[in-house]
């Protein structure tokens, strides 16, 4: 089971917390027998012949050309020193890896604006992993302390005469240095007013809950530019997950006969064929995002029969007491208004229709798929050069990620970044955090067009050729072109033109 990543923040990992010491993690509703079947045959069976003519279009990994933009975080202070601190503030950060990555970003910018010290911001255990690692288990602490150090004044941990304030000391009953109220979305003026006063009395404020706790609209120009900083140059993963990072990229880039690793996973064979080399030393990576939780929170029918509708109920139930907007509305409803996300199989007649074949190397960075290997052979047969990082590395390269879902989450996110094209599923904080990263970098990125596809999946008497010309038209500029970020919208989806700027 996995936290849905639709920012219910703290509210949800507590409501979770409750169940699983008492063993829902392992029961029957989570283990129920889901046998999915196909829902698009007619279209899949055209899809299956398309792929197979090895006709791959050129262009397709052709990488964006210069949009006019370039990185832009520098600060626009001149002063060589940083003012006084005005006490120690600490967050406690919930959710997943992406979530928890926008928080760290959040953290600094509210340090800066309280000329506050931080501290390593804390990393919740979360219930349903169970994932014990903390900050300075993902995140390179030097190189994030480097890269801030003429921004805000950051600590590893709290001096002697704070040590009283940790995370067990405000669990257990309501105390003054504690801020739990501040909104969503806050405004700077916000912390200057609620949070400043805590610093003067105490020397110290403790912000939980901390999720997207922070505005997004009418901040300082160097405070837009500080969380990008945050975000693109100071949070850099620690050796050993790039270092793996790096060996499943190579592996990926230039398959080659290996032998078999411990646990006896078959590594990739030399691609020997004229067609299946066309294209070598490219990939695409695919963020699923097909697990339990989003398929139930999303509300939609995903051809699991009776068994899996029942199933998800019970799972909304549980988790959410039933309250699930979505599941007010037919699916066909949510389909319209492309909120169900893509099945591995729509996913995979998304990107053939596009006009990938089955040489198309696919690198799958997502948790545990729902439905197992009934959910994803569709995506398989077409796609037959599809892997992960137990396809590509032995049980023993692995060892230090095993049973850590951040550090896997953390290698997924960096090998996306190295990839030729990524794309997601269906939004949520990796999409988001991908399609930021990728826009800042000036990276290729297909941002699937869910209305479209929802309308055209419900069309069973559609053709392959009529699918695929819709398609083609509906992913015009969807390919990681510039978006400008609108009012409300997120910083770190969206950073032109707050953390870019027009080239000379």
């Amino acid at each position: 089971m996995k936290v849905c990543s639709c920012n219910h923040g703290g509210l949800l990992v507590m409501i979770i917390a409750l169940f699983v010491p008492l063993g829902y993690a392992s029961s029957s509703f989570m283990s129920e027998p889901i046998v999915p079947k196909p829902r698009h045959s007619r279209l899949f069976k055209s899809a299956l012949q398309q792929g197979n003519l090895n006709e791959q279009k050129s262009d397709l990994w052709t990488p964006l050309v210069n949009q006019g933009w370039k990185p832009c975080i520098d600060s626009a202070s001149t002063s060589s020193s940083l003012p006084d601190s005005s006490g120690y503030i600490q967050v406690f950060l919930d959710g997943g890896l992406n979530q928890q990555r926008m928080g760290i970003c959040d953290a600094v910018a509210v340090a800066k604006i309280l000329n506050a010290t931080l501290v390593i911001p804390y990393l919740e255990v979360n219930p349903v992993w169970k994932d014990t690692s903390s900050f300075e288990d993902i995140f390179d602490v030097g190189h994030f302390m480097n890269v801030l150090k003429d921004d805000i004044s950051i600590i590893r941990e709290l001096p002697d005469e704070y040590t009283w304030s940790t995370r067990e000391y405000y669990a257990s009953a309501i105390r003054s240095t504690r801020v739990k109220n501040a909104p969503l979305h806050a405004s700077a003026n916000w912390y200057l007013e609620h949070v400043s006063p805590v610093l003067e009395s105490y020397g110290i404020a403790a912000i939980s809950p901390f999720s997207h706790r922070l505005a997004f609209n009418n901040m300082p120009a160097d405070i837009q530019r500080l969380r990008c900083k945050v975000n693109f140059e100071a949070l850099t993963f620690v050796p050993h997950v790039r270092n793996l990072g790096d060996m499943l990229v190579n592996r990926l880039r230039f398959p080659a006969v290996e032998s078999d690793d411990a646990a006896g996973t078959e590594h990739l064979k030399q691609v020997v064929d004229t067609a299946s080399t066309k294209h070598v030393g490219k990939f695409v990576a695919l963020h699923l995002r097909f697990d339990k939780d989003m398929a139930a929170h999303s509300a939609c029918d995903f051809g699991g029969g009776k068994a899996e509708k029942k199933a998800l109920a019970r799972y909304r139930k549980t988790i959410w007491q039933g309250r699930v907007l979505n599941s007010r509305f037919t699916d066909e409803e949510l389909r319209n208004q492309g909120r169900c996300p893509l099945t591995p199989e729509e996913i995979g007649l998304l990107l053939t229709a596009l006009g990938f074949d089955n040489s198309t190397r696919l690198y799958l960075a997502s948790h545990k798929v729902y439905g197992g290997e009934d959910r994803i052979a569709a995506l398989k047969k077409l796609f037959p050069q599809i892997e992960d990082k137990k396809s590509l590395a032995s049980a023993v390269e692995r060892s230090q990620i095993k049973g850590k879902a951040s550090l896997s989450a953390a290698v997924d996110y960096y090998v996306s970044m190295h990839s030729d094209i990524f794309v997601s599923a269906s939004p949520g904080n990796m999409h988001n955090a991908m399609v930021g990263h990728r826009t800042y970098l000036n990276l290729k990125t297909i941002r699937p067009n869910m209305v479209l596809l929802g309308q055209l999946f419900m069309n069973k008497s559609m053709n392959w050729s009529d699918f695929q010309a819709e398609v083609v038209e509906g992913q015009r500029n969807r390919l990681g072109e510039i978006k400008i970020r609108k009012e409300k919208q997120s910083i770190y989806t969206y950073p032109v033109p707050d953390c870019v700027c027009k080239q000379d």
